[in-house]
């Protein structure tokens, strides 16, 4: 039998923490590196991945000198070679690493260790993001904080320039969150969204993401006012970093977004023949639905549907799914054939009863129907 592939165990294992104790043994000899590792590697099993984190974050707060800047100056002298500047893309790091920026953020938030921290997280992001650690900073001293992050989005290297757009992000995933005015990181973003390295480019737009689902508008004109401007010289990456930005303004049938990306909100179109097959699956079976799509003229297209679930609270419960981009042309209709997996998720509970799907093209609701989910 295939064993289940584990990110925690893949990430943080015992070869992983022996290497770490190696790099701080071999800058500090008086590092008890063995006793390090078999304290760690004895607590994974009941450790999840975040969990692991902090487990070697404690251990290091243990074994390294009780002062911050001793402790702090092995940190540093410890880490191995910065990741390849040459690369423009997904080269995040070694995770093994994330627990020296958490102990930075736990233990170098005093103002009289301000810059020693900053110093730090600049050395380690080149090595493994910081864009967790760094938040604990925003949250603490901002306004510090925020002149550190511009002078990353000014540095040469494309890891620290990444961190100013990342560690600013309103919604950042898997890390805590910060009370900071997200108009003002879009001076930052100002200076970043013309990048010529794809890795921070896609941190601005996941950023101005998370923007759009504060402040749909200010995304709108930010976006405009970037196609203007004209400062990206590679269209294709300016094209990239529009599409992703307005991804869920997109989904929600943002008229303005789409717009932005060229799809008519009002297209001339004619839906022929909507069909869900299946008026009743059970939980683990595909809905499959189909219809027919016609114009006279050539059409820019999003093809989307949306699923209304039966849910027992009163409150509504909806989701758009991708289809499709289609370039239709005129008189020529096409036959969209669909399947959608029902399966419980993580993310979202399930329910039996009536459910509805819609079509959705270019943010306009066309043909619905009706179908029932059984468990």
């Amino acid at each position: 039998m295939t064993e289940k592939f584990s990110l925690k165990d893949e990430l943080f294992n015992p070869k992983k923490v022996t290497y770490l104790a190696a790099l701080i043994k071999g800058t500090n000899p008086d590092f008890k590196d063995t006793e390090f590792t078999q304290k760690i590697i004895a607590q994974f099993p009941k450790l999840e991945l975040k969990q692991r984190i902090v487990c070697i974050r404690e251990q290091l707060e243990i074994y390294l000198p009780n002062d911050y800047p001793s402790a702090l100056k092995i940190i540093i002298s410890a880490l191995p070679c910065e990741l390849d500047p040459n690369k423009v893309d997904q080269d995040f790091g070694d995770f093994i690493f994330a627990p020296l920026s958490d102990f930075v953020a736990k233990n170098g938030l005093q103002n009289q260790f301000l810059n020693l921290s900053f110093n730090a997280l600049a050395e380690i992001t080149k090595r493994f993001s910081c864009e967790d650690a760094i938040r604990y900073f925003i949250n603490h001293c901002p306004k510090e904080s925020f002149a550190f992050m511009q002078t990353m989005a000014h540095s040469d290297n494309y890891h620290q320039r990444r961190l100013a757009s990342e560690g600013l992000r309103p919604k950042l995933p898997w890390c805590i969150g910060i009370d900071f005015d997200y108009k003002k990181a879009l001076t930052v973003l100002d200076g970043l969204y013309s990048d010529n390295t794809r890795y921070v480019v896609r941190s601005v737009a996941n950023h101005l993401n998370d923007i759009a689902k504060i402040d749909p508008e200010l995304v709108i004109y930010t976006l405009t006012r970037w196609q203007i401007e004209g400062r990206q010289s590679n269209p294709k990456e300016l094209d990239f970093l529009i599409k992703h930005a307005l991804r869920t303004l997109v989904k929600k049938g943002n008229i303005q977004a789409l717009g932005l990306l060229g799809f008519n909100a009002n297209p001339d179109i004619k839906i022929n023949a909507f069909q869900v097959r299946n008026k009743q699956i059970n939980l683990g079976e595909y809905l499959d639905f189909s219809f027919k799509i016609s114009s006279t003229k050539e059409m820019k297209l999003m093809l989307d549907y949306k699923i209304t679930y039966s849910n027992p609270s009163t409150r509504l419960c909806e989701k758009v799914f991708k289809i499709k981009q289609l370039s239709l042309k005129s008189n020529v209709p096409v036959v969209i054939e669909k399947k959608h997996l029902f399966k419980h998720m993580s993310t979202k509970k399930l329910y039996p009863g009536n459910h509805q799907i819609q079509l959705q093209i270019n943010g306009t609701l066309y043909d619905k129907g009706d179908f029932t989910l059984i468990f």
